[in-house]
């Protein structure tokens, strides 16, 4: 009952680890390792959330009411959240205004700082719409209301049923996971937009195309052609990537998101032609917005090739 066979794999991402979490519950002593592990498997867990969002896993729709109840569980965050804030504004806005994930709102520059301070920004200014959308749909879709509180109510229980039975197993098991999941996608987002030039049909997103990074995410890493094809299964991302990345400018198409971290943010402290640039200054992206407005052809956002790797350092 699958609606598509790659998710096999999902389904086993999402069974080992539900087992690891009952594994280290077990255990006598906790495992640093397997912490580390279920911390590792919490970021798979969200890009699952985000996919099951865009694509449904099941044919059935009873089917898929379970699978958000059990992603629920294991993402730390009701599934359903990702309508208001993903599905109705991230992707109709892509990095522009209203956007409430837009990376320039913590900061014009690409750096440590903006990136530690832009998960606690994002995650507050997205309780709002999931608010807003929670009391909306109580007044016009009671079903789909009652389907969010369960959600919600079943959260709420675990984290009071595990704190109850072991605070300290609950902490590492199952808490900080959550939290780890959580802070990682909105750093996905925050790394796969910033110095990109939003106003663009094909360069308003930066793509990390290592192997071993898409297959632990789940093709996350192919992100212009999510936004082109939001739609599509995430199995079909990698040939609808290579179909297009001829037309993308090259800075957007990262062979390692470590080494992307380790350059940009750390040795990019001392090295400026480590870091990023903007595609769009401020003065860039008002002047975008006033053209659209006007009814007139968007401006061009600056290119690798003007300006080279490196970002100006006032853009700091």
């Amino acid at each position: 009952m699958l609606r598509n066979k790659a998710d096999i794999r999902t389904l086993l991402f999402m069974a080992f680890t539900t087992g690891l979490i009952f594994f280290q519950w077990s255990l006598p002593e906790a495992n640093p390792w397997l912490v580390v592990l279920g911390c590792l498997m919490a970021i798979s867990i969200t890009t699952l959330a985000h996919n099951h969002n865009h694509v449904q896993t099941w044919s059935s729709p009873f089917l898929n009411k379970l699978h958000d109840y059990w992603l629920t569980l294991l993402y730390g965050y009701p599934t359903f959240a990702w309508i208001p804030t993903h599905n109705m504004n991230h992707h109709v806005y892509t990095n522009r205004e209203p956007d409430n994930t837009a990376t320039y709102k913590v900061g014009e520059g690409n750096n440590l700082f903006t990136l530690l301070i832009y998960p606690t920004f994002s995650g507050k200014v997205q309780q709002r719409p999931n608010f807003d959308y929670m009391r909306g749909l109580f007044h016009k879709d009671r079903a789909r209301w009652v389907h969010g509180m369960i959600q919600i109510t079943l959260l709420l229980s675990l984290y009071a049923v595990t704190f109850w039975l072991d605070w300290k197993k609950a902490l590492l098991y199952v808490f900080i996971p959550h939290q780890v999941g959580l802070n990682m996608v909105l750093i996905f987002n925050y790394i796969q937009h910033v110095h990109t030039d939003e106003f663009s049909d094909i360069n308003h997103s930066r793509n990390f195309v290592s192997p071993l990074m898409n297959w632990f995410l789940f093709n996350n890493g192919y992100h212009t052609v999510h936004h082109l094809q939001p739609l599509k299964h995430w199995s079909t991302a990698k040939a609808a990537h290579q179909a297009i990345a001829h037309k993308m400018d090259p800075a957007l198409n990262e062979p390692s998101i470590l080494w992307y971290f380790a350059r940009v943010y750390f040795l990019g402290i001392l090295v400026p032609s480590f870091r990023t640039q903007p595609m769009r200054t401020q003065a860039s992206r008002l002047e975008a917005q006033e053209a659209i407005k006007a009814g007139r052809p968007v401006p061009a956002g600056r290119t690798s090739a003007d300006f080279g790797r490196g970002m100006a350092a006032q853009a700091l």
